[in-house]
């Protein structure tokens, strides 16, 4: 590596080695992490996860409760329409 005054300065091959070694590992454990982020399984995984979170909670049940019973309305409604 060049100094501020155009000097080489003189390191240890064997840490340079090592050097790279790690970043070479670092960059390779990065990689297989981001790998895994984006693997469409996975994705997929974490996406219905993250569905079935959002149903459980209480809030949207009543929700859901409501939609399903007005739909329900509907369609008895219009079964009796269709009746007449």
């Amino acid at each position: 590596m060049a100094e501020a005054d155009g000097e080489v300065a003189l390191r240890d091959p064997n840490q340079v080695v090592s050097e790279i070694e790690t970043t070479r590992e670092n960059l390779a454990r990065t990689i297989d992490a981001l790998t895994e982020r984006v693997s469409p399984g996975n994705i997929a995984r974490r996406s219905l996860d993250r569905l079935r979170q959002q149903v459980a909670r209480p809030e949207v049940q009543l929700i859901g409760g409501a939609v399903a019973l007005v739909t329900a309305g509907v369609v008895a409604y219009s079964l009796w329409r269709r009746r007449r």
